[in-house]
This record gives C-alpha cells, sequence and structure tokens, in this order.
C-alpha cells in the first residue's frame, strides 16, 4: 500500500471511530475543585449505540512523570469506545509541580470519581478496569495494590500494564540514584524508603486485581525489561498464571500500536475485561 493510500484509510477509521463514540473533556475529579486552569482534569468517551451499562476503562498516559497530555491520547479513548467500553482518560499533575506521591493521589481520586459518577456516562461502575503505559502503569499499579491511595482496591476489577516503568523503582535507583535530570530529585527524593513506598512491587498481595501485563521485550528499555519480570515474580505468588505478553515493540511504539482500531490489543484487552477472574 502507498503511502498516501495508508493515510487515507488511517483518515477514515479515525472518522469511523469518532462517529462511534461521544466525547465529554475536561471535567474536573478532585473536589474541591480549586476552578484553576492548571487543575488537572479527565476526557471520557462513550459509545453512542447502547442501552446497556458498559465496562470501565481507565487509562493513565506515560512520559517519564514528567511529560504528556490527555488530550493526545484521544484514539486510545475513541477505539475503546467503538468496541464497546466507556474509556476515561486520566490527567494528572507531573514533575517538578509534584511528586509520584501527588500524582497517584490524583489518579486514585479520578478512580473514585469515575466510580461515583461513570453512570451518568453509560458507564458500569462495578466494571471499573485500569490500564497505562510507561509512567501510567506505574501510576495505575501504585493506586491498584497500595491501600494508602485506594483503601477499597476491590473497586479495580482489573490491571492492564504497558510496558510500564517504576514497578521497583528501590531497585532501580539503588543502582541509577536521582538527579535533577528528568525532575528525578523531585519526583522520587533521595530516600530509599520513599523509593520503596513508590514501588509497586512491595504492596502485592492476595487482594491485589488481576493483572494483565504487556512487555516490549529486548526492544523497550532494560530497565523496564528488568522491573517487569521483578514484579511478575513477586505476582506469581498471588496469580501464579500470569504471563509476560511480549510483543517485541520499542516503548513508543507500546502505545501508538493503539492508533489502529485493528489492532489485536483491544479484543485481547476486551476478551480479559469480559472473562471470569479468580
Amino acid at each position: 500500500m502507498r503511502l498516501k493510500d495508508y493515510i487515507y484509510v488511517l483518515i477514515i477509521a479515525m472518522a469511523i471511530s469518532g462517529c462511534s463514540s461521544k466525547k465529554y473533556k475536561n471535567i474536573s475529579y478532585l473536589q474541591p475543585t480549586t476552578a484553576t486552569t492548571d487543575e488537572p482534569s479527565l476526557n471520557i468517551f462513550s459509545p453512542r449505540k447502547t442501552a446497556l451499562k458498559t465496562p470501565v476503562l481507565i487509562f493513565v498516559h506515560g512520559g517519564n512523570w514528567n511529560s504528556g497530555d490527555k488530550k493526545m491520547y484521544g484514539f486510545v479513548g475513541r477505539n475503546f469506545a467503538k468496541k464497546g467500553i466507556t474509556t476515561v482518560i486520566v490527567g494528572y499533575t507531573l514533575s517538578p509541580k509534584t511528586d509520584f506521591d501527588g500524582m497517584a493521589k490524583q489518579v486514585a481520586k479520578a478512580v473514585e470519581w469515575t466510580k461515583e459518577n461513570i453512570s451518568k456516562y453509560n458507564g458500569n461502575p462495578e466494571k471499573i478496569y485500569l490500564t497505562g503505559h510507561s509512567a501510567g502503569g506505574h501510576l495505575i499499579a501504585l493506586v491498584g495494590t497500595n491501600t494508602k491511595y485506594l483503601k477499597d482496591k476491590s473497586i479495580i476489577k482489573g490491571i492492564i500494564l504497558n510496558d510500564a516503568a517504576g514497578l521497583d523503582m528501590k531497585h532501580y535507583l539503588q543502582e541509577i540514584p536521582p538527579t535533577e535530570k528528568d525532575s528525578y530529585l523531585k519526583t522520587w527524593s533521595n530516600s530509599p524508603e520513599i523509593w520503596k513506598n513508590a514501588s509497586p512491587i512491595y504492596f502485592l498481595d492476595k487482594n491485589a486485581p488481576p493483572f494483565m501485563i504487556y512487555t516490549g521485550g529486548t526492544k523497550t528499555y532494560r530497565s523496564i525489561q528488568i522491573a517487569n519480570e521483578r514484579f511478575l515474580k513477586e505476582l506469581h505468588q498471588y496469580q501464579p498464571n500470569v504471563k509476560l505478553n511480549v510483543l517485541n515493540k520499542n516503548h513508543v511504539s507500546m502505545i501508538t500500536q493503539y492508533f489502529f482500531p485493528w489492532s489485536n490489543r483491544y479484543d485481547e484487552i476486551i476478551n480479559f475485561i469480559n472473562s471470569p477472574k479468580l
């Protein structure tokens, strides 16, 4: 297929996808609202043609904890909504304006807001799932395992990690201590105890939500490979059947693949959402 033909097909696919969903944008999920332009908010993509309450997928973007914007990920919301999933795209405050703890608290608030309000947007509050790429994967894993952020973990029915970073920040930062580069000192501090508190691997237990894990294999960052392998080994104490879904894609491609509505990831994740959980 020639490049211009490929682009044409892609534009048509996006247009069809957009017509199949309704977007609600820039909804504040923090209470009380500060009513400032810097306040984080979320976007919701709801399927247009359904009379039933649909499962809900909350997506948290990556960006090394210091970059990224929810508005860049409308394609995730549109494509899942087209396939019958009400999708929430969460924005959150980035470093150096806050640290990982502030980000996790905001993501937890977004989950709680979704639980209380998503039925207004045709979502089922009893079927809430989380997914995130890179730093977003870290944040959803931390919120989904550490009761400091979400006291009732049963709100979350499953977690899909997409080349998640930061699953064992203590291990990583002990080998490569944080510096001012990428605002890491602000994000993580220089305290090993805080690094441990930042690491989802230390909060896994029998009550953790079911996990589905994707990695880019040898094509992604070595630190992500190592952390996911360590995380999976610990997770196997409680969820022995979880496997790494290795896709052999680089870190960026692990999220850009969702640009295409025909990506196999959509059906795989929807099957995970619809499957019985142990």
